[in-house]
């Protein structure tokens, strides 16, 4: 379970998350908000990557606000980037032997690359290859793969390391219909029979409404509110921080579009109602 209390992240002058609250234990947490409201910076908070001003960060019940990124990864708290932070010349079975060598040297993972045939993968990073497709790639290069191949090599890479939380940045970012929806499939998986609580960082509120068990909505460093999908989607605070921005956020058109249909269906008069005016 990640607990996040009052953090507080600021880069000079600019407070990027202001006294932010969240937590997450188990299926999909979706954290959802316009451009610059703070959600790339907050999993780079909670990740290591970012050093906040304040508040705390707990993993099942245990301070990590102190400790480094690469502690808290081996931890159990994993991430994907908005950009895929893949090394491009490795194949892909080198890129998912990296997690697998999270807690041990990297000296040792450097002399298995030296030597062909000896880059070893964990049991966790072999159930990902066969969860997400990717045997038949094992041996390509990342860089010789098309942009959704690579995108499911970073969160099978982020898997390997065997997580107990796992934060996507954007992973949808890129894919066409058909992989967004092979995509979220994926990410029930993870929660579901992989046992990892996730969180989703995502401008697709299709897929965010989709798939979250919860979303968390967030504007200018700090939650707006916190509520199932169905909570979100009608929700006037939420309404309004969109179509406040509509021109500049097009998701806001996905909002306001679900609200209108949702009333229209509160107004259908049921077939019982109607009988019984006809009457």
């Amino acid at each position: 379970m990640i607990e996040v209390k009052d953090l507080t992240v600021r880069y000079g002058g600019v407070t990027s998350l202001d006294g932010m609250d969240l937590s997450f234990e188990r299926g999909v947490c979706g954290l959802i908000g316009p451009n610059g409201a703070g959600k790339t910076t907050f999993i780079d908070a909670v990740t290591g990557f970012v050093r906040p001003s304040g508040g705390d960060i707990r993993l099942n019940d245990v301070s990590i606000r102190g400790w480094k990124a690469r502690r808290r990864a081996a931890g159990g708290v994993a991430r994907s980037f908005q950009s895929v932070e893949l090394f491009a010349g490795l194949t892909v079975r080198e890129n998912l032997a990296v997690a697998c060598e999270s807690g041990g040297s990297p000296l040792r993972y450097l002399s298995d690359l030296v030597r062909p045939g000896r880059v070893r993968l964990s049991v966790a990073a072999l159930q990902a290859v066969e969860d997400f497709g990717l045997a038949a790639d094992l041996d390509r290069r990342a860089e010789s793969l098309p942009f959704g191949r690579r995108r499911l090599v970073a969160i099978a890479r982020a898997v390997a390391a065997e997580p107990s939380v796992l934060l996507l940045d954007e992973p949808a970012a890129g894919l066409d219909e058909v992989e967004t929806a092979e995509l979220s499939v994926l990410v029930q998986s993870l929660a579901r029979d992989w046992g990892i609580a996730v969180l989703l960082v995502e401008h697709n509120l299709d897929m965010v409404l989709q798939l979250c068990d919860r979303v968390t909505v967030m504007v200018t460093g700090s939650v707006l509110y916190s509520g199932t999908p169905s909570d979100v989607r009608n929700h006037p605070d939420v309404l309004e921080a969109y179509i406040g921005t509509h021109a500049e956020h097009p998701e806001a058109e996905h909002l306001e579009a679900e609200h209108r249909e949702a009333e229209h269906r509160e107004a259908q008069p049921s077939a019982e109602v109607t009988s019984e005016a006809v009457e």
